[in-house]
């Protein structure tokens, strides 16, 4: 019999904490992720992993495309809460949250944001409870020189893991 890999190994990649926007029809909503990689740099092509079950997701799925902004490090709880705990098909995560629509047509997160980028999906993969998005990248700008939030740090304030997210373990 195979031992099970501990889990606890994984709790040492390194994550930043991101908002993911999406945009069909006249329908948009916005997520937390943390599984936003850069794939390539020429040209340059970015990939995110979306739960199959949020709205974010079905969006994306429709749409084929999608807009990241990168949270600063002292964005506080509260703001990355209303992101991650809620579904979009319950409540506007947008509003009262300032943002502006990309080239995309996906509302790009300002508040908050160290830098934003729009991709445009050419492929996906389904990786079980996921989606993997790869797309390639049509806009993005700096907004702050601001450092950027990571998973770890957002840990350490005692943020909690929705269990949709890949990095979700009961403790």
């Amino acid at each position: 019999m195979e031992a099970k890999p501990d889990a606890r190994a994984l709790w040492s990649l390194s994550y930043g904490l991101y908002i993911v926007t999406s945009a069909f029809g006249e329908k948009s909503n916005g997520q937390v992720a943390n599984t936003v990689i850069q794939v390539t740099s020429e040209p340059p092509r970015i990939a995110v992993a979306l739960n199959k079950e949020n709205y974010t997701h079905e969006l994306a799925s429709g749409s084929s495309v999608f807009a990241v902004s990168v949270l600063a490090e002292d964005t506080p709880l509260e703001f990355i809460g209303r992101f991650g705990f809620r579904s979009g098909r319950d409540f506007d995560k947008l509003e009262g949250v300032a943002y502006e629509k990309g080239a995309t047509g996906c509302p790009c997160v300002l508040e908050h944001a160290v830098s934003v980028f729009e991709g445009k999906v050419f492929a996906s993969v389904d990786a079980g409870t996921h989606t993997v998005f790869f797309a390639d990248l049509v806009g993005g700008r700096v907004l702050s020189d601001a450092k950027p939030l990571t998973y770890a740090e957002y840990r350490n304030r005692k943020g909690k893991v929705p269990k949709r997210a890949p990095t979700f373990h009961q403790e």
